[in-house]
């Protein structure tokens, strides 16, 4: 069975966590900071667990990961 390839734009994007979870920086967190709340600015700092949901994309997408 050939190799399984990884979409690029995925794996700069998403990582698994060691529990098999996905990994995502926060969104709406890339420019225009002034116009947003400081409290907001905070909270969407760091990354955050993705959806099931969109964890099973990313697992398809990333077939290499560590995904349960």
């Amino acid at each position: 069975m050939p190799k399984l390839k990884t979409k690029k734009a995925a794996a700069k994007r998403f990582r698994f966590t060691a529990t098999g979870k996905v990994r995502a920086s926060q969104a709406n967190h890339a420019h225009k900071m002034t116009h947003k709340s400081k409290g907001g600015n905070r909270r969407q700092s760091g990354t955050t667990i993705l959806a099931e949901t969109e964890a099973d994309r990313m697992a398809k997408w990333l077939p290499y990961g560590k995904y349960n």
